[in-house]
């Protein structure tokens, strides 16, 4: 079964967008693909909401493209912008990045995002979402997988994690 953006904000709508403010708040971001010899590749990715859909959109046969066409899985981290304060919190996304087919999504998609030509546009089928931040003395972590809802840990300087 497959999970879209849509989906998870049906399910956990706060969650879904404070995460999408994250994510929307700055341009590029950190992805996570597999080699082909299995080792980590971390790189530099846009990523935009339409249609009640996370897409991935990437130059032709990019090493990350060539990675996700060969091994869907990814993890994405929010940029988390200057300083330190990190505004909204940390976060991030995994799942499967599935390379749209579809002429007429395509199509759509070139006419309302106008991206440079040609290249890769994978839809997020979602696997997990983590939301990580601070609340007074407290790290929070909020973190949801399809068909569960969200679980939240909160952890002191001085006390054991304890989920809510």
């Amino acid at each position: 079964m497959t999970f879209s953006w849509a989906d998870f904000h049906t399910a956990e709508p706060e969650l879904a967008g404070t995460v999408q403010g994250r994510f929307q708040a700055y341009r590029h971001h950190v992805l996570a693909t597999l080699r082909a010899d299995g080792s980590p590749r971390v790189t530099g990715l846009e990523v935009d909401f339409r249609f009640g859909e996370m897409w991935l959109g990437m130059m032709p046969n990019s090493r990350k493209a060539l990675d996700l066409m060969r091994d869907q899985r990814f993890a994405i981290q929010a940029n988390p912008g200057p300083g330190t304060d990190m505004d909204g919190g940390d976060a991030r996304v995994s799942g499967r990045a599935v390379e749209e087919t579809d002429t007429s999504v395509i199509a759509r998609f070139i006419e309302e995002v106008q991206p440079p030509q040609p290249f890769h546009l994978f839809r997020v089928d979602l696997t997990e979402v983590v939301r990580t931040y601070v609340e007074g003395e407290e790290l929070v972590v909020q973190a949801w997988r399809p068909g569960r809802p969200v679980r939240t840990i909160r952890r002191g300087n001085d006390s054991a994690p304890r989920e809510e």
